[in-house]
């Protein structure tokens, strides 16, 4: 993207297309995270035979991984941009809640749906106006809105889980059914992957990403790239919690929380996005949340202590962030 500084580039000039190169650079990282899901769903199998026969560990393999990756692609589009936002967990078991009061208030459930996601959305406005306009870190202004969701969540639900809403029918389509989410993954990573890939609001993302001082002066307009990305994080973010209330069919406020939102963070780093900005990859996401899912459903069939599995998780991120951080400064390098 570098093409966005050169002389005879004039403001509202479309950047140009990644190169060549790095379109297959991209893909071939990619390939290499998904021979190590490959491997590790190998050596899983060979240790314990039910690992991918039994519909049981696929279906549990399935929904570790759907929430996770579901909410990794807000967090990739954020990250390539050079935010994030760490109120994901929280959105998570807030908009399930309000999808329950309008369906309280007499909304069918389709539009309480609705409703939910549009509160995710605004809280993901709020985060992006914040951050952009009074020119916050993404990290502070989330931060903050993380503890203030989870003080609203926990006040009106007075802590209480409740009973998820709806027919057998649309809660089968919205997640109870085993392999919904799953479904309901692909299906959105189809979509992000083609937003990301082969829309100008992807390519100026990225562009915004690695450079924004060089996009804003080709026309981008960065701050509107920004802001709407914290809104499709926080609608992706609402949008699980609410197919996880309808997989085990009740609503918990003390659901989603920190956890699953570094797992998200964690997969998008392991598929391949730095935290610094400037690229990323929907694919990649998906295989890493695919690699948090084989490692710990494995690790919970062959009987090995889940915290192992936080030992495991942190220096995957480690190894990712050192890997991609060195691929970065050789391509520098090769470019100059």
């Amino acid at each position: 993207m570098n093409t966005l500084n050169e002389p005879g580039k004039t403001r509202g000039a479309a950047p140009v297309a990644r190169p060549r190169g790095a379109f297959f650079a991209q893909w071939a990282a990619e390939l290499r995270i998904l021979l190590v899901a490959v491997l590790l769903a190998a050596y899983f199998q060979i240790v314990n035979h039910d690992f991918l026969l039994s519909n049981a560990s696929l279906v549990n393999l399935s929904q570790f991984i759907a929430p996770v990756a579901i909410i990794a692609l807000g967090e990739i589009m954020l990250m390539i941009g050079g935010d994030i936002d760490l109120s994901a967990g929280m959105v998570f078991a807030f908009a399930p809640f309000m999808m329950v009061f309008a369906n309280d208030a007499g909304a069918p459930m389709w539009l309480a749906v609705i409703a939910g996601l549009v509160a995710a959305a605004i809280i993901g406005f709020v985060n992006g106006a914040v951050t952009v306009y009074l020119r916050l870190p993404s990290f502070v202004t989330t931060l903050g809105t993380l503890f203030l969701i989870n003080g609203i969540t926990l006040t009106v639900s007075r802590g209480t889980p409740v009973a998820t809403p709806g027919s057998p029918e649309f809660a089968s389509v919205m997640g109870a059914w085993g392999y919904s989410e799953i479904i309901w993954t692909l299906a959105l990573a189809i979509i992000m992957h083609v937003l990301l890939r082969h829309t100008r609001w992807g390519l100026h993302t990225q562009a915004a990403g690695a450079n924004p001082l060089g996009a804003g002066e080709a026309g981008i307009r960065v701050n509107r790239l920004r802001l709407g990305n914290f809104i499709l994080a926080a609608v992706l973010a609402g949008l699980t919690g609410i197919l996880e209330g309808f997989r085990i069919t009740s609503i918990d406020p003390q659901a989603g929380g920190n956890q699953i939102m570094f797992l998200a963070v964690a997969a998008a780093v392991i598929g391949g996005t730095p935290l610094t900005g400037g690229s990323g990859t929907i694919v990649g996401g998906v295989i890493g949340a695919a690699v948090l899912g084989i490692l710990n459903d494995g690790f919970t069939l062959i009987g090995i202590n889940a915290f192992t599995f936080n030992i495991i998780l942190g220096a995957a991120i480690l190894a990712a962030m050192i890997f991609n951080i060195h691929i970065g400064r050789i391509r520098r390098k090769g470019g100059r």
